[in-house]
C-alpha cells in the first residue's frame, strides 16, 4: 500500500466521477429510445437526424460504460491495497498522473510503450 498518497482523497474523486457518470447516463437514456420509422409522422431528414442522435447517444453510453468499469477497477484496487501501482510493471504510478486520471492503471512509461506499438 502506498504511504505517499492520500487514498481517501482519490477514493472521493473516483466516487464523485462514478456518481456523475451515472446521473449523466440516466439523462441520456431518453435519447437512446428507438427511432419512429413511420413516414407520415416523421420526415426523412428528421428521421435521419434522430437516428444520428441515437447513434451518438449509444456511443456516449458505451464510453460511459468503459469509464465506469475503469473507475470500479480502480476502487477495487484501492480497497485491496494495489492502487497506485502499474498493472504491467508493478512500479508506482506518479501522483501527478493519478491526479489527472485517478482511474489509470498503468504508469507513464508503460503507456508510452503501448502507444509505440
Amino acid at each position: 500500500m502506498r504511504d505517499d498518497l492520500v487514498l481517501d482523497e482519490f477514493e472521493k474523486l473516483l466516487e464523485e466521477r462514478l456518481a456523475t457518470i451515472q446521473s449523466e447516463r440516466e439523462a441520456q437514456r431518453k435519447e437512446g429510445a428507438p427511432v419512429e420509422l413511420d413516414q407520415t409522422k416523421v420526415g426523412r431528414l428528421s428521421r435521419m437526424d434522430a437516428m444520428q442522435q441515437q447513434a451518438m447517444a449509444q456511443a456516449t453510453a458505451n464510453r460511459a460504460e468503459l469509464e465506469t468499469q475503469r473507475i470500479r477497477t480502480a476502487l477495487s484496487r484501492l480497497r485491496s491495497g494495489d492502487y497506485g501501482y502499474c498493472v504491467k510493471c508493478e512500479e508506482e504510478i506518479a501522483e501527478g498522473r493519478l491526479r489527472v486520471d485517478p482511474a489509470t492503471l498503468i504508469c507513464i512509461d508503460c503507456a508510452r510503450t503501448a502507444e509505440k506499438k
